[in-house]
């Protein structure tokens, strides 16, 4: 299993990565959580994608991703056994971080209708173990029975574009980014955005 933004998110050091979670969670305005055992940072981009990262104070991480217009948006289909399925693999301690949880803007949740337990939604899920990132076997062998493209269908792709993992992540080059996206009218908003980028930054040096 291959994938750009997968490799690039495996070479990176763990602090790097938590550094952009937090800088782009404060990008985007989701406010930090604090649930027990783990700290929730997390992106949207207003439209049904997000990515929700949960470090955890034993220095493992969960991960989600979703896209609401993949063939793993299960919440339409409202199938809590196959959604719960999707977190095969990962250690109970990371799936109770989200198991019977309150909803949020980026998770909401699907319910068991025997039990009314609940568990957060996702189309990806993994993990980080303390040394190496994983997939959760349950999504894993949903898509290879389903034919499906994991990293695409799961939104991991897009919703990770946003932390540019492999790439410089710096006020400057997402400004540049910014400019090539045609974001900015004139030189003196682009100049008031990049001052704005760089205190984010400096929030979380």
């Amino acid at each position: 299993m291959s994938d750009k933004t997968w490799d690039a998110l495996v070479a990176t050091p763990l602090p790097e990565v938590r550094r952009r979670a937090a800088v782009v969670d404060g990008l985007v305005g989701a406010a930090p959580v604090t649930v027990p055992g783990a700290r929730r940072l997390a992106w949207n981009d207003g439209g049904g994608q997000s990515a929700v990262w949960y470090f955890a104070e034993d220095g493992r991480v969960l991960l989600l991703t979703f896209d609401h217009e993949s063939e793993l948006n299960l919440y339409a289909e409202d199938d809590f056994a196959l959604q719960e399925s999707f977190y095969e693999g990962v250690p109970e301690p990371l799936v109770a971080l989200v198991r019977d949880r309150p909803e949020n803007y980026e998770s909401l949740n699907l319910t068991d209708p025997g039990t009314g337990r609940t568990i957060h939604y996702a189309g990806g899920v993994f993990w980080y173990d303390g040394a190496r990132w994983h997939v959760a076997d349950g999504v894993a062998e949903y898509c290879r029975e389903e034919d499906l493209e994991l990293f695409g269908e799961s939104g991991f792709d897009y919703c990770l574009g946003v932390y540019r993992f492999g790439e410089d992540f710096t006020p400057e080059a997402l400004s540049a980014l910014r400019d090539a996206n045609g974001r900015y009218a004139d030189e003196q908003g682009r100049e008031a955005d990049l001052s704005a980028l760089r205190d984010a930054f400096a929030a979380h040096e």
